[in-house]
């Protein structure tokens, strides 16, 4: 059986890949700017959260990665946002900025109402784990020299 970290580390490189398949798409459907397309996706499933209002209400640094603070059931969830909405634009065939950016919302919000249908934590609601991915990393480094 995996430890918490062991989910949260394989989870994390599924969200990565996914991420930049994401985008790949993203951008055929001509998204430009992909702070707001993130952010679309994050409103939905944080209940109006942006990637900003996520990392302060976490208490991280600027530009510390919010995807390497979260747990292995909140990055379950986002990796569902990601790949759900990646078959969305590409099956539905969306060419425009507009349309991406609403689609990714609604996806996330989607995710969200399954979420709570099934008497789930809200991903805002979960606990942000005590050491980053990055602070984990760093630490098995130095344990291996």
């Amino acid at each position: 059986m995996l430890t918490e970290d062991e989910k949260r580390f394989y989870q994390r490189d599924l969200t990565r890949k996914g991420n930049y398949s994401l985008n790949q798409a993203a951008k055929k459907a001509g998204v430009k700017n992909f702070d707001k397309f993130h952010n679309s996706g994050y409103k939905g499933l944080y209940n109006g959260e942006t990637a900003d209002d996520i990392a302060k209400r976490k208490g991280l640094r600027y530009r510390e990665d919010i995807l390497d603070n979260m747990g292995s059931e909140e990055l379950a969830a986002n990796l569902f946002r990601i790949t759900q909405t990646e078959s969305k634009l590409k099956k539905d065939n969306i060419f425009t900025e507009k349309e991406a950016n609403k689609t990714h919302y609604n996806i996330g919000k989607n995710i969200r109402e399954v979420i709570a249908k099934n008497g789930g934590t809200m991903p805002e609601d979960l606990p942000t784990p005590k050491k980053s991915l990055k602070q984990l990393e760093k630490e098995n480094k130095k344990t291996l020299k």
